[in-house]
């Protein structure tokens, strides 16, 4: 891939509302300077091209340097948040600490040596020089990493015009860990960062079913996760041959974790009742399942509601081809609301308005009215 000439880029930067003069090579070295970070090539040149504005740009010519520092610090610091409160935790980091405290202050000092993302607008980033040209834009919320665009210029064509991204385009993502939490595209599989709030035999069979069903339709479930559901159906008194040795597998067997999961599932004739692949979308009927057990979390609070909201929007909007009976939660997600578009309460509580009210009718939900007030 090579880098998008001016030219290119101004006729794309024509699309958006307000475009100061661009950069010049000064300013853009005395950035690089001040925040000790290089622009990817293809960054550097869009900037030179010109200097979009507004409020979810960074404004890196007049801009309050503190809150440019804040924007640059944000992956990092969304990411110690899910090392404390989500059970995030990277394998190459070793064995994951059992105390928060420690997890964060060994997650902190790995990701001091990661590559610093740079931000382009709201919450979507680029890497730094060297990686690039023709890295994709990333969409990042906390460890909530999505492709928004094959690369720079693809990019611009789908944020500002609404279009489709390339069909002939590839990706390479390449930066170091930031890789590792992002998947192919906005189709792409996450671990869905949960509580399991069990609270009976059925509710933890469920939950190992929607787990089944996540691994079904091509979604990450770590082997952690495997472990939980086991050990909460063990102790709920679910009843299988193989779900003990899955419950009380140590953190250096996790690697059978998988392998048991599956003999838990056939044991307890769970296998045979996932939805088959019946539809011209790909596992259609397993996304609508997938995306009520989510709403069900966020309204119950196994799921924070803004990661929530971000699972449904990518993990089960995108592949049911964008219905617009979810549009309403989606516009809720982080990903298509400017960094500081209203405070995190606020947004919460809409969230889990809207899954109550999606939850409350029928299902599939059809076309939606309208967000519940």
């Amino acid at each position: 891939m090579g880098v998008p000439s001016i030219e290119q880029l101004r006729a794309r930067q024509g699309r958006l509302r307000d475009v100061a003069p661009g950069l010049t090579e000064r300013e853009l070295d005395a950035v690089e300077h001040r925040f000790g970070f290089r622009f990817a090539v293809d960054h550097r040149m869009f900037l030179a091209a010109g200097l979009p504005t507004g409020p979810s740009w960074p404004d890196w010519r007049h801009g309050d340097p503190e809150r440019l520092r804040e924007r640059l610090a944000r992956p990092v610091e969304g990411t110690l948040f899910d090392v404390r409160h989500n059970g995030f935790w990277y394998p190459r980091r070793g064995p994951r600490p059992q105390d928060a405290a420690e997890r964060v202050r060994t997650a902190r000092a790995a990701l001091a040596s990661v590559p610093r993302l740079v931000p382009l607008y709201g919450h979507r980033y680029l890497p730094p020089a060297p990686f690039g040209p023709g890295h994709p834009v990333l969409s990042v919320h906390q460890t909530d990493v999505i492709e928004y665009g094959h690369d720079l210029a693809d990019w611009l064509d789908v944020e500002f015009t609404g279009g489709t991204r390339r069909p002939d385009g590839r990706s390479v993502p390449t930066v170091p860990f930031w890789s590792y939490v992002l998947a192919a595209g906005p189709e792409g599989a996450f671990t869905t960062p949960h509580d399991a709030t069990a609270a009976t035999a059925a509710e933890a069979v469920e939950y190992l079913r929607m787990l089944a069903l996540e691994r079904l339709v091509g979604r990450q479930v770590d082997d952690g996760q495997l472990v939980e559901a086991g050990l909460v159906a063990d102790a709920l008194g679910v009843v299988a041959p193989s779900l003990p040795r899955l419950a009380r597998l140590a953190e250096d067997g996790r690697g059978q974790a998988a392998a048991l999961f599956e003999q838990v599932l056939a044991e307890l004739d769970l296998s045979a009742s996932l939805p088959a692949d019946d539809s011209d979308l790909p596992f259609e009927r397993a996304h609508w399942e997938l995306v009520r057990w989510w709403l069900r979390l966020i309204v119950d609070g196994g799921l924070r509601a803004s990661t929530g909201a971000g699972v449904v929007a990518h993990g089960g909007w995108v592949p049911l081809g964008r219905p617009e009976s979810l549009r309403p939660l989606v516009d809720l997600s982080p990903d298509h609301l400017p960094p500081d578009a209203a405070s995190r309460t606020g947004l919460a509580r809409a969230v889990v308005a809207e899954a109550r009210r999606l939850l409350a009718g029928p299902w599939p939900p059809a076309a939606a009215a309208g967000p519940a007030s």
